[in-house]
Formats: C-alpha cells, structure tokens, sequence
C-alpha cells in the first residue's frame, strides 16, 4: 500500500509539471521517485499502471468539460495502456528506464488515429533552464533530459552517481545564431466567443462579427500593419456560399488570414485561408482531430457518448501551403497539428515565420489553453521560429524563437495583440538533422541502459 500511494505521489509530481500548476522542475523528481519504487516492488504492472493513470487523469481532465467523465476516463486509461512496458526494467536493468519510456512515448505520438501526444514530457519544460536543447535533438531530446536528469537523481540517492549521463546537457551552451531577414508587422485577433461549449458552431455568425469588429477597432489604434490573423473557427460561416461574410471580408484592405469551415460537395474542411486582393490562397488541415472533427469507430462511440451524433466528419487536406506576404513566408499550423512532429518540421522547414491557429472555446477556461500554449513554446525552441499563436478565446501570444512570451492576452475577452515579428531564414539543428534527431537520442538512452544498475 506504501509503494501505491508514493507511485501515485510520483505521478502527481510528473503531473504537476504541467501547466495549470507548471513547476517544470517537478517531473524529474516525479521519475527519480518512480524509478525507486520500480527497483523495490514486486507489483511492477499495478505501480505502472497508477503511475501512468494519475497523470493522464489529472492531466487531460479538460476534456471532460462539456461531454462527461466517461470519455475522460476512457481516454485516461487507454493512454495508461502505452506505458505498461515501463515494467520491463525488471528485466532488462533500471537504467533502461529513460529508453523504455522514450520508445513508449514516441510510439503514442503515432498510434492510434495519428497519434495523441499531449502529455509528452517535453511539453512541461517550456521554462526550463534546458529546454532549448530541443533546437538540437527536438521534443524527442528534452523528454529523454529530463528522464536521464531523474535517472541522475535517483543514482545520487544510492550513492553512484553518473555524472556522464546528463553530458548532452551542454548542447545547452552552445551559442545558436539565427539569420533573421527582416521584421514583418503582425495584428493578431482575439475576437471571443459569446458563450463557452460544444455548440460553438450554432454561434458562427456572432463569432464571426466578433472578429470583424474586434478588426476595425484594432485598425483605428495600429498604424503598422503587414497582415492580420484570426483563428480557427473565426469564420465558421463558409465565406464562399454566404455573401455577407464574402463581402465583409473583402471589405479590409489588409491582407487577412483567417481559420474558416469550408465546403466543397459533399465534403467539409477545416482551413486557413489568405485573404487578400490578390485572392485567397487555401490551406485544408491535414492532421484532424479524432473524436472532434471525426469520429473512429462511430458505431461504439455512439455508445459511450451521445455527442457523437453532433459530429460531421471532416475530410483531411493533403499537402502544405505556405502564405507569401511581402517578405514573409508563413506557414500557418491548425490547432490539433502542433502535436504532429512531421507537420511541424515539414512548416518550420518551408517557411521564416508560424502561425497556429486555434479554438479554445470548446474547453471554457480549463488548463488545456495553457497547455498548448507550452507546446507551441517548444515547437518554437524547436524549429527555432518566431510563432503567432492565435485564439478564440486565450490565450493568444507572440512567442520568439527562444520560447519565451513576448505578448499575451487574458482568457475569455476580446483583444488584439500587434508587434514586429522577425523573419527567420536559419534552420534549427533539428531540422537540418530530420528524423536523426530522434534516432541520435535513441542511441544515448540505449547506451545508458547497457550500464545495468540493480
């Protein structure tokens, strides 16, 4: 009973890293911690499993906001399933944590439906003081740091310290110089929404005036303005079949870029569109959101949820679109999209600025805005890109290409956000490595895990 409830304490820990509570020093003791309970118990699957499901739990519990405990939980517990193989240290050596737990890791971030990897442990170290050895080996690199800094911890409690474990921790001072080609000036909008929830949708034409005048307003105060950027879903109204949504769009004569539904026939895309008088230039979201713009396995999810009827699928986009204005290259990411590593670097690789555009509404004022704004944070150390983070409803941000918050809203008002944002020409080393990043960081952790620590 001691080693459940110190696991569950572990998992707490690892938990509260993230953000809302955001005390990013907190995961590796919460791994130091569960390694040590690992080297003791006999029960190693049951301490996995509480492990992994109090931090899944605690973790995702905004998406119970508006659809009930049971999806929640479903979804907690699945994702606990993925970490059961952490039992195997048994038999392959303690220091074969950080290997086992990296091999897991990646293999949620694909599978299933895609992948779902928001509890990744690199997106709970945004401020910490080695996050930008993510420019160097990716998201990949800083999960596996902090695992090898708990590893470190829990070697010193038993008196055998490896100092050469945390080595790759001097990526961390080595001087990144970045070519930025020159400044582009960014109005970004944070229209809100008249009420949080699910039926988001049945408020589109409110929404959409919300932005347009949120729009004129900022116009009257900003001088400087290269283009402005709204986020997904501000448009819900399919700007090609309503006229009065065409027309007022037409109506700036700055360039827009807007997150809009759009149909075409039978089929329905989420996507980011350049609007401007040269004509609109489409980008249809690749990666969608399973369970929330389509549904896996319908027939039993209907079972589980009655919201599942409300749900039309949507129907993927197949190919990248960058937006040219003047000298910036944008390559706008669609909410869900910034958990997909490929999406992400194939952006950072084609473009000199981001753009994410997102919809926080359907989650009211839980910690999920919080949360993707740390992810954003890390693709930006990562790809070492100057990002635009747009919301509905907060939080909306300019973040530098050192992860940090250089401007922010508040949740839940209408706002706008305008700054000079640089152009970014140089890829991270992350990028000029690709997928080696993950395999060069496999290597390390497979290394360690040969020294057989009992």
């Amino acid at each position: 009973m001691v080693n459940l409830l110190l696991t569950a304490i572990s998992g707490f820990l690892v938990f509260a890293a993230f953000k809302p509570i955001g005390l990013w020093w907190l995961a590796p003791l919460g791994f130091a911690l569960h390694i040590f309970i690992l080297n003791r118990t006999s029960r190693r699957v049951l301490s996995v499993a509480v492990f992994a499901l109090t931090i899944n739990l605690l973790l995702l519990h905004w998406t119970s906001i508006y659809v009930g405990s049971l999806p929640w939980i479903i979804l907690a517990a699945g994702m606990t399933v993925f970490y059961l193989p952490l039992a195997l240290v048994h038999k392959w050596g303690i220091a074969s944590y950080p290997l086992i737990f990296i091999i897991l890791e990646e293999l949620r971030n694909r599978f299933p439906f895609g992948g779902f990897g928001w509890a990744r442990i690199a997106y709970s170290q945004a401020d910490a003081p080695y996050a930008s050895i993510a420019r160097y080996g990716g998201a990949t690199a800083l999960s596996a740091m902090v695992l090898m800094i708990g590893l470190f911890i829990y070697f010193s409690s038993i008196k055998k310290i490896k100092i050469k474990l945390l080595l790759p921790v001097l990526l961390v001072f080595i001087p990144l110089s970045v070519n930025t080609q020159s400044l582009t000036s960014v109005l970004m909008i944070q229209g809100n929404v008249p009420k949080y929830g699910l039926d988001f949708n049945s408020r589109a034409q409110a929404v959409f005036n919300n932005h347009v005048d949120q729009t004129r307003v900022a116009l009257k105060e900003v001088e400087k303005v290269d283009f402005i950027v709204w986020p997904e879903n501000a448009v819900d109204v399919d700007p090609f079949t309503n006229k009065k949504v065409f027309l007022d769009l037409e109506s700036f004569t700055k360039p827009l870029i807007v997150g809009a539904i759009v149909r075409k026939e039978s089929k329905v895309f989420n996507t980011s569109i350049l609007w401007s008088d040269q004509g609109q230039q489409i980008y249809e979201k690749q990666h969608l959101t399973p369970f929330g713009e389509y549904i896996p396995w319908r027939g039993l999810a209907s079972k589980i949820s009655p919201y599942v009827d409300q749900v039309q699928d949507f129907s993927p986009g197949n190919s990248r679109q960058i937006f040219s204005i003047g000298s910036a290259r944008i390559s706008p990411i669609i909410c869900y999209e910034l958990l997909d590593d490929s999406i992400v670097a194939n952006s950072a690789k084609t473009s000199n600025i981001m753009v994410v555009q997102t919809n926080n509404a359907t989650f009211g004022t839980s910690a999920q805005s919080e949360q993707q704004m740390s992810i954003t944070r890390i693709r930006a150390i990562e790809h070492s890109r100057n990002v635009v983070s747009v919301s509905t409803t907060g939080y909306s941000a300019f973040i530098d290409y050192r992860g940090k918050i250089t401007a922010q809203t508040t949740m839940g008002t209408a706002d706008f956000l305008q700054g000079d944002i640089g152009l970014i020409q140089t890829l991270s080393p992350r990028d000029r490595l690709g997928q080696w990043s993950v395999v060069i960081s496999l290597i390390w952790l497979f290394l360690i895990a040969r020294r057989k620590v009992t």
